[in-house]
């Protein structure tokens, strides 16, 4: 049976059956027995690996997805089981060396790489898949990529976790910061179903241990849990692995134990050419996607079936663009569809289009200008592999976000069009996409789990791509000078009230500490945690008592 294999992106794996014993036991984790075929099956393994400047690799393995960012650490260490973490850790302790966690390398600030870093721990080759019969819950490494864990999930078993789109974004930071996707109006974000987190903590002695956390009540370390479901990553230890399992379900068969995707889903991608709108037009189109998704996005909503991202782009890049999709086995699905899309460009009158150019992350998709049905991993794949973000490697970027509850005032609107067409600048890598929300990732309380963000509607991603280091000044400025104006009325930053509702951490925005930048009252701890940030200090203190886990935006000791 599947149920005591493991799939990773480079090999197989029998581990669920050494692994269901230890992992069993909670609390502190015992090191887990080896695979006993690890070696003889032909399967990779390799002690904790140095890398330095002096070998021909390290150039690659000192950045991530944003190439803004390029470290210089004395070596980088990877790893390939999560039993040679704590070493590797209790080695940087030992020898006072500032250390930082790479998983999947999506971290869009400098949180990974900077100067100050010395040893960087690479995660990237724990990327274990399996079922896990001692939890009754399936096991996902810290560097396991998405589009494998949907693909191991549901081809196998048949169910899914809600995460994000982008394929090569690994579970690591992805799960802690809150991941969302396609899928989150109706089943919820992926901390949902964390059942629970192995972590790589740090005492006030300086000895390294390794703590199991569990939603379980009556679970001494659920605080650590309930940080990790959503207060970010970097902030507490090194989480190797997580667990997922539906809150309530119950038995051993995994088929049940977590949710199933749409069969199929309709995918639609259309487009409105800038030549042909005007003020108006793109503040009405904005704000029908706003008002659409603030009149249809409560728990349990029919409408929940359908997910959409609407891309303003800047004027030169040709076409705003549109992405939907709907589960295709609603009652109605087509019906819903259309009348999506015709009150997305109601007023507007400009007929829409293939989309025939880049926008924001993702490349042309002429082939979908109309709705075509797809299986549901076949349209996942589809829309994770066209994302060109992933596959171009001397991307630079800059990010910004926010979260909004209500339609957008005409201020907002007014600044919103202003920056899209400014003629001063040449910008087709800069864009604002609002993405829709709300649904099922509402139903919990905000201080259900650390991310607090449970009252929202639809979302907003400032994102600009470009490839020269000469236009470095320019896209930065303009993200900055969007965000500052769009939010003028709170201090330049979305600061939570009835309208906007903070930040989002997983889109990390280290202007937000800086008070030329951020003017308001609310600092930036609290646009991305709310009024749960108090307790993941507590969480912090507990477990990261030196603050040995540290970034530019990491929990700060109480």
């Amino acid at each position: 049976m599947h149920d005591s294999k493991g799939i990773g992106r480079r090999r197989l794996f029998t581990t669920a059956a050494a692994l269901g014993g230890t992992a069993a036991m909670g609390g502190v984790l015992a090191r887990p027995a080896a695979a006993e075929d690890a070696t003889t099956a032909g399967v990779r393994s390799f002690a904790p690996v140095k890398v330095t400047s002096a070998d021909a690799q390290y150039g690659e393995l000192v950045h991530g997805m944003n190439r803004r960012y390029v470290g210089n650490p004395e070596a980088v260490h990877i790893v390939d089981d999560v039993s040679q973490v704590a070493g590797v850790v209790q080695a940087a302790v030992t020898a006072g060396k500032r250390l930082t966690v790479r998983s999947g390398g999506h971290c869009l600030e400098d949180w990974v790489f900077n100067p100050q870093v010395q040893v960087v721990l690479d995660l990237s080759m724990l990327d274990k898949v399996y079922y896990d019969p001692g939890r009754c819950a399936f096991a996902v490494e810290t560097g396991a990529q998405l589009l494998d864990v949907y693909a191991l999930l549901y081809q196998v078993y048949g169910v899914t976790v809600p995460g994000g789109i982008c394929h090569s974004v690994a579970a690591g930071g992805h799960v802690s910061g809150g991941g969302w996707g396609l899928l989150c109006r109706q089943l919820g974000l992926i901390i949902d179903y964390l059942h629970a987190v192995e972590v790589v903590v740090v005492g006030a002695d300086g000895r390294v241990r390794t703590v199991v956390a569990t939603n379980d009540p009556n679970d001494p370390h659920r605080e650590l849990w309930w940080a990790h479901a959503g207060g970010g990553g970097g902030n507490f230890g090194v989480v190797t692995r997580y667990w997922f399992r539906t809150p309530g379900a119950t038995g051993s068969d995994p088929r049940k134990l977590l949710p199933k995707p749409p069969r199929e889903v309709y995918l639609v991608a259309q487009a409105w050419p800038w030549e042909s709108m005007t003020e108006a037009k793109v503040s009405r189109l904005a704000q029908n996607y706003a008002r659409w998704f603030t009149a249809h996005s409560a728990p349990g909503a029919p409408e929940l079936a359908l997910a959409s991202f609407l891309v303003l782009t800047h004027k030169s890049a040709g076409q705003i663009a549109m992405v939907t999709q709907v589960d295709a086995t609603v009652p109605d699905a087509r019906r819903m569809l259309d009348d999506y899309r015709a009150a997305i460009g109601e007023g507007v009158d400009v007929p829409t289009e293939a989309v025939t150019r880049p926008f924001a992350e993702f490349g042309p998709m002429a082939a979908y200008a109309e709705p075509r049905r797809l299986p549901w991993l076949e349209a996942t794949r589809y829309l994770a592999l066209t994302n060109t973000n992933l596959t171009d490697p001397t991307f630079r970027q800059e990010y910004k976000s926010s979260y909004m509850r209500a339609a957008f005032p005409d201020r907002q609107l007014a600044a919103l069009y202003k920056h899209l067409t400014r003629t001063d600048v040449t910008l087709p890598g800069a864009s604002i996409t609002l993405s829709s929300y709300g649904g099922e990732v509402n139903r919990p309380a905000p201080s259900a789990t650390g991310y607090p963000h449970r009252e929202s509607f639809f979302k907003m991603m400032w994102m600009s791509l470009w490839n020269d280091p000469a236009e470095d000044a320019a896209y930065v400025a303009w993200n900055r000078q969007c965000y500052a104006e769009v939010y003028a009325d709170t201090g330049g930053v979305p600061v939570p009230n009835a309208v906007t509702d903070g930040c989002y951490v997983n889109y990390p925005d280290n202007d937000l500490n800086d008070p030329a930048y951020n003017t308001s009252s609310t600092p930036w701890y609290k646009l991305y945690y709310k009024d749960n940030y108090a307790r993941l200090q507590q969480v912090k203190k507990k477990y990261d008592p030196t603050d040995f886990f540290r970034h530019a935006q990491s929990i700060r000791l109480p």
